[in-house]
């Protein structure tokens, strides 16, 4: 499958071009409404090259927020980049018949994103031959060095157990905040909040994390 083409004499870019970086880049434009409205709306009519372009900016965002909610795990024939190519995919489907009621696109791409990560662990919790690992909340980071890697490993598993003691707002704002790299107006865009609600929820979020720290519970 592959994205629809650009307006250049370039081939199309597949979907699966983005996974090759261990780590994506934040595309140089911002997420927010007033920046995708107009795009949203010709790649809604049909514009091959509006449609190439908004899929160039959400995908590295969709690819990060995937992998930070999978943790880099494969979940039995699924991999985080494999989710990030179905919320692509859906997002792309539901364009034509996507309308602006006043809210920001981006809180479909993101509603898309969280049901689809959750889609693959019901998947893997259904098939009784692989056990389903604890949800992390953070991208494991690469290392080559087998030491290393199990430290790493460690390391994930216990920020995972962390993060997944808090309410569930408070854990979508920090993988968007920091796993994903968004800013506070495009976080609460995607959640549908305030961005005054996120930067509180922020706050406590990282308060409660630093008092569990602290009460050695890490």
């Amino acid at each position: 499958m592959t994205a629809p083409p650009s307006t250049t004499e370039e081939p199309a870019s597949d979907v699966r071009d983005y996974r090759t970086p261990e780590s994506l880049p934040r595309p140089s434009g911002r997420l927010t409404k007033e920046d995708l409205d107009p795009l949203v709306k010709d790649a809604g009519e049909g514009n091959p090259a509006a449609i190439h372009s908004l899929l160039q900016m959400i995908e590295p965002v969709v690819v990060r927020y995937c992998r930070a909610r999978m943790g880099g795990r494969d979940l039995s024939y699924l991999s985080a980049d494999d989710v990030a190519q179905e919320v692509c995919l859906a997002v792309l489907k539901a364009l034509p018949d996507y309308q602006d009621r006043g809210g920001s696109f981006l809180y479909l791409v993101h509603a898309i994103a969280a049901n689809k990560v959750a889609d693959a662990y019901r998947a893997v919790a259904r098939d009784r031959s692989e056990p389903v690992p604890e949800l992390p909340e953070r991208p494991l980071v690469a290392g080559n060095e087998p030491e290393s890697h199990a430290l790493h490993l460690d390391l994930g598993a216990r920020l995972g157990r962390l993060l997944a003691s808090l309410p569930r707002v408070q854990q979508e704002i920090l993988t968007l905040r920091i796993a994903v790299g968004f800013s506070a107006q495009e976080t609460a865009e995607a959640l549908g909040i305030s961005p005054g609600n996120v930067r509180v929820t922020q706050h406590r979020a990282l308060t409660r994390l630093r008092g569990m720290i602290s009460d050695d519970e890490f």
